[in-house]
C-alpha cells in the first residue's frame, strides 16, 4: 500500500479540482459472499462434514443411531492498515482551493483495505510486501481442486472446474475472475468467426457468468501484489463455504505529531499521515468447495 513517502509535494500552478488515477477494484470475496456479522477475536464454527442419513424402520423394530460429524473451523481476526504520508502544503491547497487531496487519498486507502481480504483470502500473503504471512492459516489457493487452460478454450477451463466442485460434493454459485480470463471468456471465438458470449463486452464489469454470480479484479491473481507471479486467474466455487465479517472498522484519521511509520518525526519532516485501519474476520470451512482456475 504505497504511500507519499517523500518530503515534498508539488502542487501545479492551476489547482485542479479532478485527479486522474488508475482504475483499481475492490474485494470479490464482499461481492461473492455476503459478509456476516462478528464478534472481535477467533471465533469457532462448526462444520457438518457427515450429512446424517435417514433409517426406514419396519413395524415394531428398534430404531438405529444416526452418525452426524461435525468439525470446527476457526475464524481468524485479521488486522489490517493503511498509513499515508504527505506534506502540509496539501492540506493547506485542499483548504483553500478545494482540490480534494485528502478526500482522495481516504477513497484509495478504503480501496487498498478492500483489496486486502482477496489478497489475504486468496493469497495468504501481507499485500505490503507481496510474501505469505503467518498470520494467515488458510487461504483459496490451498485448495486441491484445480484445471488448467489449455489451447486457449477460456470456456472448457470454467467448466472444468466446476466439474471438479461439482465432483467434490457442492454446488458452484460464484466465480471470480482476473481480468485475464474475463477478457479471454469475451473474446473467445467458434469456428465461424463468432464470439461465444457476445453479451459481457470486454469483460470488465461481469456480475453473473453462466447462472452464476461473477466478480472481476486482479486480486484473483494478486499480480500486482504477490512477490512472486503465480498461475491463478480465477476462483470457482460455492462461495457460502468463506465466512468472513468485519470485525472492527477504524475510521480514517489524521495523525500530525509523532513517527507512526518509522519514517521519522512528522513535524520535523514538514509533514501529516492519514491512517486508516480495519479487522477482518475470516475463515474456510471447505478448501474442497472451491477449484483454482490456471493460466496455461
Amino acid at each position: 500500500m504505497a504511500g507519499l513517502l517523500t518530503s515534498s509535494f508539488e502542487l501545479p500552478n492551476n489547482i485542479s479540482a479532478v485527479i486522474f488515477k488508475k482504475a483499481q477494484t475492490g474485494s470479490t470475496i464482499a461481492r461473492l459472499s455476503a459478509a456476516e456479522p462478528q464478534k472481535f477475536g477467533k471465533e469457532t464454527t462448526w462444520v457438518l462434514t457427515g450429512a446424517p442419513k435417514a433409517e426406514l424402520v419396519g413395524e415394531g423394530a428398534q430404531k438405529s443411531p444416526t452418525p452426524t460429524t461435525y468439525a470446527p473451523k476457526t475464524i481468524t481476526p485479521l488486522k489490517l492498515q493503511v498509513t499515508m504520508r504527505f506534506s502540509q502544503e496539501v492540506k493547506w491547497a485542499d483548504e483553500d482551493a478545494q482540490i480534494g487531496v485528502l478526500k482522495d487519498m481516504g477513497e484509495n486507502g478504503g480501496i487498498a483495505l478492500g483489496r486486502a481480504l482477496d489478497l489475504v483470502g486468496f493469497h495468504k500473503i501481507n499485500p505490503l510486501t507481496g510474501t505469505v504471512s503467518s498470520l494467515v492459516p488458510n487461504g483459496l489457493a490451498d485448495s486441491t481442486l484445480s484445471a488448467t487452460l489449455a489451447g486457449g478454450k477460456y470456456d472448457n477451463l470454467v467448466e472444468a472446474g466446476a466439474g471438479a466442485v461439482i465432483g467434490a460434493g457442492y454446488t458452484p454459485s460464484g466465480i471470480a475472475m482476473d481480468p485475464v480470463l474475463s477478457f479471454g471468456l469475451a473474446t473467445q471465438k467458434n469456428v465461424n468467426g463468432d464470439k461465444l458470449f457476445p453479451g459481457i463486452g470486454f469483460g470488465q464489469n461481469m456480475t453473473e457468468f453462466m447462472g452464476m454470480s461473477a466478480a472481476v479484479s486482479d486480486t484473483v491473481s494478486g499480480k500486482n501484489e504477490l512477490a512472486v507471479a503465480g498461475d491463478i486467474i480465477g476462483i470457482i466455487g460455492q462461495w457460502d463455504a468463506i465466512r468472513w465479517g468485519v470485525q472492527r472498522s477504524i475510521m480514517a484519521h489524521m495523525i500530525e505529531y509523532g513517527d507512526p511509520d518509522g519514517l521519522g518525526d512528522l513535524q520535523r519532516m514538514n509533514q501529516i499521515a492519514l491512517r486508516l485501519e480495519i479487522v477482518y474476520g475470516l475463515g474456510i470451512l471447505a478448501n474442497d468447495a472451491f477449484a483454482k482456475l490456471l493460466k496455461q
